[in-house]
């Protein structure tokens, strides 16, 4: 199939969804399938599209409205493209809502099926006083394209039960982690912490991705200060960018943490990678002893964090998920606190770091969960569900 991926965000600029859409694009690629990918301009304009790992890269779009529906649908059918898969975040359009209007608009004019992919379900800004037209928006990009994936539990059962009977054919397919376990070329874990004035004994807490205020760092900031003042040598590792490049209203919650950080007295115990290559961020996972990612929302299978986490067969502590979610198996693959709970944190992180063979034994489990979550699964399970929506449409 020729396949069309739409994005607001594509690496090098850093955000989850771009990565996702470097991650599928290679491996659709890998099982046969030609990939063009349409996303933003850059800001030094470079040339396009571009080769990049096999995949034809657009970098043709400058403002995410609709006066560039006819640029885009240009695009879709000069390169006779079987399918376009756009990849919603609001975040990942710098929160406008054009995107959420172009199946409507356009569809009439392609004879490409459109698939719309949901990385979470949050509106765009749209204008002042937008009120319920913003979650609107959302659900009109579901109901006037030909499929939808959901790329976990919660937002699948949320809108399933928001569209009812105007919900195209829908599929769950889950995402995976955009950071394989392959640090640097003679990577020594021991070599790696020492360098950073981490002893053998100590224990190091990781946590990875984007500062955001769905993601409980103040929780976490607090249970690090419990831990410390209970006499054990915690230190917090901060993995990765700081606010990404697609939402800039995280810049000041960043500042808050710093703020309380250094308010705690606990600036002496907190260490950041910054936004550094993926095989540094493997290092880096490799090298905490558990990661806690306390998202105030609960845990769920849409954070690409989480997923990395998995991959890298680390001891997780996580917040329970809003939604029941099968593959999260308390105590035996992954440990789950109460949002929000600073002191059940801390101690469910002391706990495990006493006890060696537990936070082995969920390692393991942990690493095996994230077989379920391979990119050659995922490619294979999104390109049947194009290649059924195709067949679809050929039979009308």
């Amino acid at each position: 199939m020729r396949i069309g991926i739409i994005t607001g965000e594509y690496p090098p600029l850093e955000g989850g969804v771009g990565d996702f859409t470097r991650e599928l694009g290679i491996a659709l690629h890998a099982a046969g399938h030609e990939i063009h990918i349409l996303t933003s301009q850059m800001n030094d304009r470079q040339p396009s599209p571009v080769q990049e790992d096999a995949l034809t890269i657009h970098r043709d779009i400058y403002d995410w409205d609709r006066s560039t529906y006819a640029k885009i649908t240009h695009w879709i059918n000069t390169l006779a493209l079987d399918v376009v898969n756009i990849q919603y975040q609001a975040a990942a359009y710098r929160m406008r809502g054009g995107i959420n209007f172009y199946p409507r608009a356009q569809r009439r004019h392609l004879s490409a099926s459109i698939v719309v992919t949901y990385h979470d379900l949050l509106p765009p800004y749209l204008f002042p006083k937008a009120g319920p037209l913003r979650q609107w928006s959302v659900w009109q990009l579901a109901q006037y394209a030909d499929g939808v994936i959901v790329t976990n539990d919660d937002d699948y059962a949320a809108i399933t039960g928001a569209m009812e009977n105007k919900l195209p054919p829908t599929r769950l397919i889950p995402i995976g982690s955009n950071i394989a376990p392959q640090p640097p070329a003679g990577y020594d874990r021991a070599a790696w912490r020492a360098a950073r004035g981490i002893r053998p004994d100590d224990l190091l807490i990781g946590f990875f991705g984007f500062l955001n205020r769905n993601k409980g760092v103040e929780t976490l900031i607090d249970a690090l200060g419990q831990l410390v003042k209970a006499g054990l040598p915690a230190h917090l590792l901060f993995i990765g960018g700081r606010t990404g490049s697609s939402d800039s209203t995280n810049a000041r919650y960043a500042d808050e943490i710093d703020a309380l950080i250094e308010k705690s007295g606990l600036s002496a115990r907190v260490q950041r990678t910054g936004y550094t290559t993926p095989a540094e961020v493997s290092a880096a996972l490799l090298a905490v002893d558990i990661c806690a990612l306390p998202y105030r929302n609960g845990a769920s299978l849409r954070h690409g964090t989480l997923h990395a986490a998995l991959a890298h067969g680390k001891a997780i502590v996580t917040t329970t998920p809003k939604v029941e979610t099968p593959q999260l198996k308390n105590g035996i693959n992954i440990m789950l606190t109460p949002p929000e709970n600073a002191e059940f944190l801390a101690n469910v992180i002391h706990a495990l770091w006493e006890n060696p063979q537990a936070r082995a034994e969920i390692e393991q489990q942990a690493a095996r969960l994230a077989f379920e979550f391979t990119w050659e699964r995922i490619a294979a399970r999104t390109a049947e569900f194009f290649r059924t929506l195709r067949g679809q449409i050929s039979r009308k």
